[in-house]
Formats: structure tokens, sequence, C-alpha cells
């Protein structure tokens, strides 16, 4: 079992990458998309026009599945990283563990608010609930942002320091990857692959499984993808 460690991905806005024996790459792929949707709904929300149905009912498709990779990335932690963590730390490190529990909670009814919020305005043109769902995407931004950066440089010490790189494998086989099935496969690899720096994007691809689920990818699953993130996004 090795503990030796290892180069850390660091990718735009990323707060920290501690050093130790866990590639952490997954982690902070999920964190690099989840900051780079919601600076996208940010925009779109400011920018699309109340009138356009179309282009809300898109948003509204896409808000949800934002949701479901965050809902699940956070399920994942919260019942099995955590605990994993939990188990063998410290006092201190315990603190900082609750406090990824409670900014869990937190975010979750900023969530439902803009669910809602994108739910009207794909039905109706509604400029009241625009401005109200501007302020809810704003803040839920901020609440994440912060609650990413505090992950990254405290919670992920402690992956390092008490974790080795066959106990993070163990969970993301126990806890990440069960919550997709085959049919998610093609947006989750696209969502994940999706504006990443070019110079970071041979590690992330070998991360997932190499050249050929690129194949796939590049032939298949890229471009219906990105047909559909131009019309969510059009005014964005």
């Amino acid at each position: 079992m090795s503990t030796a460690t290892v180069d850390q991905l660091m990718l735009p806005g990323q707060a920290a990458a501690p050093p130790g024996p866990v590639d952490l790459t997954a982690m902070y792929v999920m964190h690099h998309g989840f900051r780079r949707d919601l600076a996208a709904f940010k925009t779109a929300v400011i920018r699309t026009p109340v009138e356009d149905r179309g282009t809300w009912r898109a948003l509204a498709t896409r808000w949800g599945r934002f949701c479901e990779i965050l809902h699940k990335h956070h399920t994942g932690e919260d019942a099995g990283l955590w605990p994993l963590l939990m188990a063998k730390a410290d006092a201190d490190s315990r603190a900082t563990l609750e406090a990824m529990e409670d900014e869990h909670a937190e975010i979750d009814p900023l969530l439902t608010s803009c669910t809602a919020g994108f739910e009207r305005l794909a039905a109706y043109a509604d400029v009241d609930a625009r401005d109200a769902l501007e302020v809810r995407v704003v803040a839920l931004g901020e609440l994440l942002a912060r609650h990413l950066a505090h992950e990254e440089r405290d919670a992920m010490v402690l992956v390092q320091r008490y974790l080795v790189d066959a106990d993070w494998h163990r969970l993301e086989t126990e806890q990440f990857k069960p919550a997709y099935g085959p049919r998610d496969l093609p947006f989750i690899a696209s969502w994940a692959l999706y504006g990443l720096p070019a110079e970071h994007f041979g590690r992330v691809r070998d991360s997932m499984a190499g050249r050929p689920m690129e194949l796939v990818w590049r032939l298949f699953w890229r471009r219906p993808f990105e047909r559909r993130e131009r019309a969510a996004f059009r005014y964005a």
C-alpha cells in the first residue's frame, strides 16, 4: 500500500490542493464543474429574456442535472467520506468535518428555492421571479464557493492525513460511482470534461477511464452535450 506523495491537480478557481498520498483528481474536477456551472447560471439568469420560454425550459432542465450531481456528490461525502474520517480524526479535525455537514445543510434550501425559480420562469414570463432567482443564484454561488474553498483548504488536508489512495478508491467504488448508472455516463463524462484547461485534459481523462472513454466521448457524447449547453446558456 503506497503512501508516497502524489502530484495534485490544481484547476482554475480552486483554493488549495493539499499534498499527500491520495490522488484527489476526481474531487477537484467535480468542484471545477460546480464553480463553472454556477458562474454560467448566474450570467444566464441575468441576461436571458423573461419571454424566451424555450431557453428558460432548457435552463430549468440543465439546473436539474446540476442539482442531481451536487446532491449525489454531497450524499457520498456525508454517507461515506466524513464518517470514515470522523472515525480516525482528533477533536480539532472532527470540528472541521462537522462544519462540512453543516455547510451542506445550509446549501440545500437555496437549491430548492432556485429550482422553484427556474420552474416558474420555464412556465411564465415573470420579471419578479427572475429578479428573485438572480438574488438566490448569486447567494448560492457565494455560499457554495465558500464551502468548496473550506473543503479544499481544510477537509482535504484530513483526507491526506488519515487516508491512503486505496481508501479513496474504496470510497469511490462504494459511495460515489454507484450513484451513476450506464445511462448517466454520457452526461457526467461530458460535464466533467467540459471547459477543462487543455493542459489538464489528459490527466482527467486517464482518471476517468483513459483513451477508450475519450474516443467514445469524442465520437458520440461531446457534440450532443455541447449542443444542449448552447441552447441553455445561449445568452450567457
